[in-house]
């Protein structure tokens, strides 16, 4: 099947802005990609046809402003094989303690080392690779409180996106994972990813916002990797759904609006210990509820 791809070269400088911008849209088509060797990097769309390329294109004119761009959006139309080559230029597996995140083109030759486990990322339009910042931060932490606290902890991944948190729960050992978005489409993606990982039924995603996701439950382990102003709107829900002795792993934060963010949240859960991470131009911000 044709995809149209979507390209434009934005200055090297102002990467920082444009990832905030699009990260504001929450439009999972768009995504930046960087060339660190050259100094180079584009905000790229895939859209299944003419009338979501017309949209997106109209989105990337509206989210990039004039000052950022070099020069004007590049299209082109690619066969299966053509975007999947163009996937594998920009996407690498990663890991981090023992659990792998791996495109699909390398299921046939990854070998997984023994004891370990894998969540296989498919590179179609909706499913995320795992690979930005505020991701990857979310994961680290995972694994971090899988090994420090065991895995029977009830874990809730709010705002899901494409289900990678929650699958990532599940792969470590969780039995008690669920996820949920207001984003139908995000569930239904995440529901083929549970499928596409062999771990369909054993996590439960739902369609709902951060007010009826989170109402009447509790987490030992609450992850969100969500815009900042929407995270500081939500901070006493979010504080509220964490259960006694619990973690709160907050992402999708820039490191400039950190100090910020964790203003808000230290005085939404006053005593409760704060750490945050720096990864690139993004950072988390983890809260430890104590256990009485």
């Amino acid at each position: 099947m044709p995809l149209f791809e979507l390209k434009l070269e934005v200055r090297s400088d102002a990467v920082g802005e444009v990832e905030e911008a699009i990260a504001v849209w929450e439009d999972g088509r768009l995504m930046l990609l960087e060339d660190k060797p050259s100094a180079r990097a584009w905000v790229a769309g895939y859209y299944e046809n003419r009338a979501q390329l017309d949209e997106g294109l109209s989105r990337v004119e509206e989210v990039v402003t004039r000052d950022w761009r070099v020069g004007e959006a590049e299209i082109r139309e690619l066969a299966d094989q053509d975007w999947r080559d163009s996937y594998k230029a920009h996407f690498r597996a990663w890991e981090f303690g023992r659990l792998h995140w791996v495109p699909i083109w390398e299921r046939e030759s990854f070998v997984l080392p023994p004891g370990h486990a894998v969540i296989w990322l498919d590179p179609g339009l909706a499913f995320g690779t795992g690979n930005h910042e505020t991701t990857r931060l979310c994961c680290e932490r995972l694994v971090a409180f899988a090994q420090e606290r065991g895995r029977t902890a009830v874990v809730i991944d709010a705002g899901c996106g494409s289900g990678i948190l929650a699958l990532s729960a599940a792969k470590l050992g969780f039995t008690q994972v669920s996820g949920f978005d207001n984003d139908p489409e995000a569930v239904r993606v995440s529901e083929e990813n549970a499928d596409l990982n062999g771990l369909s039924g054993q996590v439960t995603f739902t369609t709902a916002d951060l007010i009826s996701g989170l109402a009447g439950r509790s987490a030992d382990l609450l992850l969100a990797n969500i815009q900042a102003d929407v995270l500081m709107t939500f901070a006493k829900g979010l504080v509220s759904a964490v259960s006694p002795g619990g973690q709160l792993v907050l992402s999708g934060i820039l490191a400039s609006e950190n100090d910020r963010v964790r203003e808000t949240f230290a005085a939404a859960a006053p005593g409760w210990k704060i750490d945050s991470r720096l990864m690139g131009e993004w950072s988390d911000l983890v809260l430890d509820r104590p256990r009485s």
